[in-house]
């Protein structure tokens, strides 16, 4: 059944929880519903957003004057399983973390480094998210889709989908003209386990693991470095961790070093925005009712009713900061929405 509201009040449909109206929010439970919305004279007249949890927006405005379009498309499926690995159809408006739930709980590896991340199944393969050396590339087989001009099925396979760190051909080349229905993903009965990025081996318990063990030591690291979501808002990390040239690494470790880095390939390396944002001294500032959370500087939060306005300024100043103190671009992983 497809849902319609106007002047809808959409504090509950993002995460960072601001007080922002939406001029009509429509909601669809198939690929058919969705197929006539697009059709519409609601869609054909009127901007749209395709949304799933919210957890990579900032409205930078206190009202969408457009549709905001959200997947109600539940149903998950085995396609094929064989003795070492399985392919599941997801539906994209499944809540991220329950698949990853049901993942664990069946044995089936590859999520288990991604628990814990906020948003719906549809938005993972569009905004390739990642955790702790693994990002859901790693395990997507295909994306299917619906083009937005024509109402026409096409599936993307991994291949085709220009993944890269928290990229992908929807955000870039393609962004707009495809709204994912489902993923599809590649899980293994014998997962190998990724344990080497940040302290995920240290936090487990000695012995032999399992993905159970993974799955938990990786949500009691999320939940000592991120906000509760009814502690405060929040769209967890807010900025990506730059990749600079190595060159420029080597310079700046001559007069930082301390600084850490991460290995991406001969050139280049990957810097922690958050040490970079530390120790430019923005723990815990604030900005009107926006601030830097004081546990982890990655992530900026809705301390006390802030509006749009504070966050996006809050930003601003930070990538200034960071940008004057070590020549570094640092650039939001949140998607801006005017």
């Amino acid at each position: 059944m497809i849902r319609i509201e106007e002047n809808y009040f959409i504090k509950e449909l993002h995460t960072f929880r601001m007080p922002v109206y939406a001029r009509w929010f429509v909601e669809y439970e198939t690929v058919d519903e969705l197929v006539s919305l697009l059709r519409s004279e609601l869609l054909q007249q009127n901007r749209f957003l395709p949304i799933g949890g919210g957890s990579n927006l900032l409205f930078v405005n206190e009202h969408y004057n457009g549709v905001l379009l959200h997947s109600a498309i539940r149903e998950t499926k085995i396609l094929q399983e064989t003795d070492s690995e399985v392919l599941v159809r997801v539906g994209s408006g499944i809540v991220w973390d329950d698949f990853v739930t049901q993942c664990v709980a069946k044995g089936w590896g590859g999520a288990e480094n991604l628990s814990y991340i906020p948003g719906e199944v549809g938005a993972s393969a569009v905004q390739n998210i990642g955790a702790y050396g693994v990002e859901v590339k790693d395990i997507i087989h295909e994306v299917e889709t619906i083009e937005i001009a024509t109402g026409s099925p096409r599936i993307f396979q991994n291949s085709e989908c220009e993944y890269g760190y928290r990229s992908s051909i929807f955000k870039h080349a393609l962004k707009g003209k495809y709204i994912v229905t489902a993923v599809v993903y590649r899980l293994q009965k014998q997962p190998k386990l990724h344990l080497d990025y940040g302290n995920l081996r240290s936090s487990l318990p000695e012995g032999n693991f399992s993905i159970a063990d993974v799955r938990k030591a990786v949500i009691d690291i999320r939940r000592s470095k991120l906000p509760e979501p009814d502690e405060y808002g929040s769209a967890g990390s807010f900025f990506m961790n730059p990749v600079i040239p190595l060159a420029q690494y080597e310079k700046l470790k001559i007069s930082y070093p301390d600084m850490p880095h991460y290995v991406v390939d001969e050139t280049h390396v990957k810097v922690p925005a958050g040490w970079l944002i530390d120790r430019c001294g923005w723990k815990g500032k604030c900005h009107g009712g926006a601030a830097v959370y004081e546990k982890q500087c990655l992530v900026l939060i809705n301390k006390d009713n802030a509006l749009p306005a504070d966050v996006v300024a809050l930003a601003s100043q930070i990538r200034e900061s960071v940008r004057k103190t070590y020549g570094i671009e640092i650039n939001p992983e949140v998607n801006y929405i005017e």
